[in-house]
């Protein structure tokens, strides 16, 4: 996990100018829109909905398998890598279990199962 701290808020900063002995290497870029923080733990996952630049903006819903009225969504961002630009939805925390995830049409895209403290991968494409 990336924690971005400005270096002036950093507790060990020396901002009263009596030092502490030694350097700090540079501190990661703040997050930029579209970062995320995954929650994930003992019963929740996370899941990553992998798509192409055609779906950016998409909002993608996604069901337990057995309550597909009780639905949450994401929408598609753009994910920027030195060199690329992934595009994806990200859906965090969700309880462990098996999921629907709907296609635009609200029919059935394909269903994923989520694993508690893991990130799930489902290709949308």
């Amino acid at each position: 996990m990336t924690h971005s701290t400005a270096i002036d808020d950093h507790p060990a900063h020396d901002q009263h100018g009596n030092g502490h002995g030694h350097a700090h290497p540079p501190l990661p870029a703040p997050s930029r829109q579209g970062s995320v923080v995954l929650d994930i733990g003992a019963g929740t996952g996370a899941l990553v909905i992998h798509t192409t630049s055609a779906e950016d903006a998409l909002e993608i819903h996604v069901s337990p398998v057995d309550l597909p009225e009780q639905r949450t969504h994401a929408a598609v961002r753009p994910r920027h890598l030195p060199g690329r630009t992934l595009y994806a939805a990200v859906i965090t925390p969700l309880p462990a279990g098996r999921y629907t995830v709907w296609s635009q049409d609200d029919t059935t895209h394909g269903s994923i199962t989520v694993t508690g403290g893991h990130v799930s991968d489902y290709r949308w494409t």
